[in-house]
């Protein structure tokens, strides 16, 4: 036997919040937005989004829509390409491990064992 609630057809149910929903709409940008403000080629940036570089989704007419991020963070690819000579796979790579030092820094600071140094990223 699970210790999981279950609901009135004995259907065990995932937790609390399993489904959000937005109080308001998130805004989207287009493709042509984001290419527009990142300086980019849109198929340079679909090719991104293939890669899974940057996250797009679909709308009702199946046209990509980014979140209002996407600009910097296509301008932080951008960066490691040209930068420091990355491919695309060593890329996503490094983006990866740079979003969990922000979170092991956020957890830091969260618990007061924040060093007096400044966050390098």
């Amino acid at each position: 036997m699970n210790d999981r609630p279950t609901g009135a057809a004995g259907i065990a149910h995932a937790g609390p919040a399993a489904v959000r929903y937005a109080l308001v709409p998130v805004p989207r940008l287009s493709l042509a937005t984001v290419a527009r403000r990142s300086g980019l080629h849109p198929d340079l940036i679909r090719r991104f989004v293939a890669l899974g570089l940057v996250d797009a989704e679909r709308d009702a007419a199946g046209h990509l829509v980014f979140a209002p991020t996407a600009p910097a963070l296509l301008a932080r690819v951008q960066r490691l390409r040209t930068g420091l000579c990355l491919n695309y796979a060593s890329i996503g790579l490094v983006l990866d491990l740079l979003d969990r030092i922000s979170l092991l820094e956020a957890a830091l600071r969260g618990r007061g064992m924040r060093s007096e140094t400044p966050p390098w990223t």
